[in-house]
């Protein structure tokens, strides 16, 4: 008798033959908004389960095996003491998996799993984000600034695109400091207008002409906030879920595309699994972009 197939079944608990690795990163120290962001791997693994693995509008069915690493002790960790372990957990599981998934814990893994690629100066960055993440280091590092913090280390501008941002969620000094570093920006207004297909495909396109290997950070507070009830910081007026779960489909398809991180839920926070559900459809689309990547 067939049986249903989850996201789930597809895990292994061992490294063999699987061409993409999940990891958990639960960072929840240093966070502008205080929650329970290292709840969020375990809650999205529960979730995978209720997750199948046949797409009925397109026909595809993901078929890749996915080794699940657990999760870094990074729980009880500043960000500043996280970065070591994320970074050289990345740097490990990216050398030998064509795509790394990271689930978090708060924004401050951005910064270490970019490191984890290699030097930033050959990585480009794309932040799917309400905010410019680029709160003053000179004040501790926090998930409000691993932005900053990467053009504090040397990562160029113009390996940043940001994508999502949202109006009445920044102050202006950041948007001037993205703008004379050279970071692409696109507004909200722009998503709208242009839509998120084309301005990640071009985005990822022009990434992939000057950098090595490309991170994506997939923060959830771009989501309109009544489509993910538990994001702390998202606002009425973001994304929707479609357009989230496109932009996973277009970034898990790109060969260039080495790691992707999901930012920002706190589980505490959520309604009926609301946001447990988004997190687990953008695994399943990611992993439904990697089947496309493979033929």
């Amino acid at each position: 008798m067939k049986k249903w197939t989850s996201i789930e079944s597809l895990c292994r608990k061992r490294d063999v033959d699987c061409p993409v690795v999940l990891i958990g990163a639960p960072v929840t120290l240093g966070s502008v908004t205080p929650g329970a962001c290292d709840r969020a791997p375990g809650v999205i693994r529960s979730a995978l389960k209720r997750t199948g693995v046949y797409d009925v509008e397109t026909g595809l069915e993901i078929t890749a095996a996915i080794y699940d690493a657990g999760d870094l002790a990074v729980a009880e960790l500043t960000p500043a003491d996280c970065f070591a372990p994320v970074r050289d957990a990345v740097r490990m599981l990216s050398d030998k998996h064509a795509l790394t998934v990271v689930l978090g814990g708060n924004n401050a893994i951005t910064r270490p799993g970019v490191h984890g690629l290699g030097d930033p100066g050959a990585i480009g960055l794309i932040t799917l984000d309400a905010h410019f993440d680029m709160r003053d280091t000179s004040e501790g590092l926090s998930n409000g600034n691993p932005v900053q913090a990467l053009l504090d280390d040397g990562m160029p501008g113009a390996n940043i695109a940001q994508i999502g941002l949202a109006p009445f969620a920044n102050a202006k000094y950041m948007h001037d400091a993205a703008r004379a570093a050279g970071n692409a920006i696109y507004t909200m207004a722009d998503v709208r207008r242009r839509g998120i297909e084309d301005i990640l495909s071009e985005t990822i396109d022009a990434l992939s002409k000057r950098c090595d290997r490309i991170y994506i950070d997939f923060d959830i507070d771009v989501i309109e906030r009544g489509l993910a009830p538990g994001a702390p910081g998202a606002r009425p007026g973001g994304m929707t879920t479609n357009e989230f779960f496109k932009a996973a489909r277009i970034a898990g398809a790109h060969k260039k595309v080495a790691a992707v991180d999901f930012a920002e839920f706190d589980p505490s926070l959520d309604v009926s699994d609301v946001t447990a559900l988004v997190g687990a459809r953008w695994v399943a689309e990611l992993l439904a972009g990697f089947e496309i990547r493979n033929g």
